[in-house]
């Protein structure tokens, strides 16, 4: 937790000032920021996989380290950077190592809890995380009141140095490697099922672009709501995620509660598409009405999937590759993401009414297909222990 809140306080710093400080301080476009990312983000989706692979065979706390240090060091390195060549490969080198972090800090809850603890840490972590990030927005605010260089380069430096000072809570971490004679289990990239919940939850995934991107951009071009509601309504989400995030994982208990909640809340996700929709007709009050009732729906659907979704990405995983599959479902992730901005610029922002249904039904549709898949199941583990004792080999 204390290594979440210094990382997650740098990601907020960076969040804040890093769009800015790529166009003014650097100077470089728009354009040329938005490509970089893009290129970093498609580099994260394959080291979110390869971080898993590291965490099984060095232990998730020795990578840890290691892309602690590396994100630390591109972060410094933005400090240098002078053109757009040099942006790209610092780009890639800071989004691959946060991508490998994730996947890292994933895979050492998944081996140091079992059961219904390893989601209510995961659900601690997420709301240490997003106040962490609040924190570090806050924090920019003073950079970008003085807007200049100087002002800029201290706030890139100071994420540097709190991303680095998450090493001191690391080292203490336990070595949760896995054994040598364990390292025989099943493949993730070749475990249907598992690949299949995977690819249905980066479809959901795409529900955190619409809060970031699609809903500022639905608000400012669409409703006469004022543009100060978007900052509310991201405030309301992290409140809301900070109360309840924890208590939602009291609904999973098992592999069949988790497909229905990543149902329950994929409906919840078509209530704020319909309320989003709806809010670009009436007047001002009654349109930021219809946005806290969207954002309310969407952050509660978040909330129960996410739930939903971590129990799976735990229990359907085998326990000999916890890392090879927890780098799967990062990498799932980072893919649902990376396409997100497109999904719904194409969708909700492009087609209005229609692209928010559509949008919504696609996540229904994923939703349901969770809930079929996962529906009877039982854990790995469980099934494991059910054909040893019958006298059954597991192949």
């Amino acid at each position: 937790m204390w290594a979440t809140v210094a990382g997650s306080t740098s990601k907020g710093l960076m969040y804040s000032v890093s769009a800015l400080f790529f166009t003014t301080v650097v100077g470089l476009s728009p354009a040329t920021v938005g490509a970089g990312l893009t290129v970093a983000g498609f580099v994260g989706v394959l080291t979110s996989y390869l971080g898993g692979r590291l965490s099984d065979r060095f232990g998730p706390r020795r990578v840890l380290l290691g892309v602690v240090v590396t994100q630390a060091g591109a972060l410094v390195a933005y400090a240098m950077t002078r053109n757009a060549v040099m942006f790209v490969l610092v780009a890639c080198v800071a989004v691959g190592a946060e991508s490998m972090l994730r996947t890292a800090r994933v895979t050492l809850v998944a081996r140091a809890f079992t059961g219904a603890g390893r989601i209510a840490v995961r659900a601690r972590l997420r709301v240490v995380d997003n106040v962490s990030i609040a924190a570090g927005s806050g924090a920019a605010a003073v950079a970008l009141a003085v807007g200049t260089r100087p002002a800029y380069l201290t706030a890139v430096l100071s994420a540097a140095a709190l991303t680095l000072s998450s090493t001191v809570a690391l080292r203490r971490l336990p070595d949760v490697a896995v054994d040598v004679a364990e390292k025989s289990g099943a493949a993730p990239l070749r475990d249907r099922r598992y690949l299949s919940v995977v690819a249905l939850h980066s479809v959901i995934a795409i529900q955190f672009v619409l809060l970031t991107v699609g809903m500022p951009l639905w608000v400012a071009g669409h409703t006469t709501a004022p543009h100060a509601t978007v900052a509310l309504l991201l405030v309301l989400n992290t409140l809301l995620v900070t109360f309840f995030q924890v208590r939602a994982t009291r609904l999973v208990t098992d592999v069949p509660s988790a497909g229905r909640a990543v149902r329950n809340g994929t409906v919840l996700l078509l209530v704020a598409c319909v309320a989003y929709a709806a809010a670009g007709y009436p007047g001002t009050w009654a349109a930021v009405g219809l946005l806290v009732v969207a954002v309310a729906a969407h952050t509660f659907g978040e909330i129960v999937s996410e739930a939903g979704g971590w129990e799976l990405a735990f229990e359907l995983a085998d326990p000999a590759n916890t890392g090879a599959y927890q780098g799967v479902s990062q990498a799932g992730m980072a893919i649902g993401r990376a396409f997100a901005p497109i999904v719904v610029a194409s969708t909700a922002i492009g087609l209005g009414l229609p692209g928010w249904l559509l949008l919504g039904g696609v996540f229904v549709a994923a939703g349901t297909g969770t809930r079929l898949i996962t529906q009877g199941s039982r854990t790995r583990a469980n099934r494991s222990s059910s054909a040893s004792s019958s006298g059954v080999s597991r192949i």
